[in-house]
C-alpha cells in the first residue's frame, strides 16, 4: 500500500498576499486558478515578469504600502489612504511628507519602541 501526497493548494488571495502583490492587478488566469504550494515556490524562486513588473511598479497592496512609508496599516486607515498605490504615488507621498505622514511614523517609532522596551523587561514569575 502507498500513499499518494495530496497536492496542497492555495486561493489565489493569499497566493498573491504571500507574494506581497496586490490580487486584482494579477492576470485573470493566476486570479481564476488555484496555486499549488510547488507553484507559488516556483514564483518566489523564479518571478515571471508580469510579477517582476508588480513588485516593481504596483499597485502594492496595503501591507507594502504601509512597509514602503514606515507606518501602519492602521495609520494608512487613518489617513483615508484604502486604494492600491503605486510606486510613483508612494514616492510622491514620500517627497511631499503631509504631516499625517510625519505623525503616523512617529506613532510607528513610539510602537516600536515600547515593543523592545517590553521584551528588554526581565521577566517576573
Amino acid at each position: 500500500m502507498t500513499s499518494r501526497k495530496t497536492v496542497q493548494t492555495m486561493k489565489p488571495a493569499t497566493a498573491a498576499k504571500k507574494l506581497g502583490v496586490y490580487l486584482e492587478a494579477t492576470p485573470a488566469d493566476f486570479q481564476e486558478g488555484v496555486v499549488s504550494r510547488d507553484e507559488l515556490n516556483e514564483l518566489q524562486a523564479s518571478p515571471p515578469e508580469w510579477l517582476r513588473d508588480l513588485r516593481r511598479n504596483g499597485p502594492h497592496p496595503r501591507q507594502v504600502i504601509a512597509t514602503k512609508l514606515g507606518v501602519s496599516i492602521s495609520g494608512l486607515a487613518r489617513a483615508g489612504v484604502t486604494a492600491a498605490l503605486t510606486t510613483d504615488e508612494i514616492n510622491e507621498i514620500k517627497e511631499a511628507n503631509p504631516e499625517w505622514l510625519v505623525r503616523e511614523r512617529e506613532v510607528q517609532a513610539e510602537v516600536r519602541a515600547e515593543e523592545t522596551r517590553l521584551k528588554e523587561r526581565p521577566v517576573k514569575k
